[in-house]
């Protein structure tokens, strides 16, 4: 009998209740792109009928940790990993549905060989946030890090 692991965007969403309040969609998420769905949601509104700008700015954050923990998901043994600090641009008016796509900033075997190396490493992700049509609405810049266990 096999045993099936839970999803990235399964644990996420079992242990962010952020994600599950504002109803993301994990369309994919692995090592090298995690990709995130805000559903259009009126509650979530801001004063012109588009997602708000905190909504925006959580999409695209849980977006960098999918793909942290994708990517770093075999370090939490000895790391726990945290968002450090975070940029983001607001480049357009979003309408309906948008999506976060996630993308890390450093190979994860340079940020890995800094933590073998006793080092607490930071490495950004960049992400970047769509409407259906393709328009660029929104980029994030999230600096992480891979806190050593004590």
């Amino acid at each position: 009998m096999s045993e099936t692991l839970p999803s990235t965007g399964d644990l996420l969403l079992a242990t962010v209740p952020m994600a599950r309040t504002l109803n993301l969609v994990f369309e994919e998420a692995g090592a090298d792109r995690a990709v995130v769905r805000l559903p259009d949601q009126p509650d979530y509104h801001n004063h012109v009928g588009g997602p708000h700008a905190g909504a925006m700015f959580t999409l695209a954050e849980t977006a960098s940790g999918a793909i942290v923990l994708a990517a770093f998901g075999d370090q939490l043994s000895r790391a726990v990993p945290l968002a450090v600090r975070a940029e983001i641009g607001y480049k357009k008016l979003a309408k309906g549905p948008v999506t976060a796509t996630a993308r890390l900033g450093r190979p994860a075997a340079e940020v890995v060989a800094e933590l073998d190396a006793g080092e607490r490493p930071e490495f950004p992700v960049h992400v970047e946030i769509t409407r259906e049509d393709g328009g660029v609405t929104g980029e994030m810049s999230i600096w992480w890090t891979l806190r050593p266990n004590a």
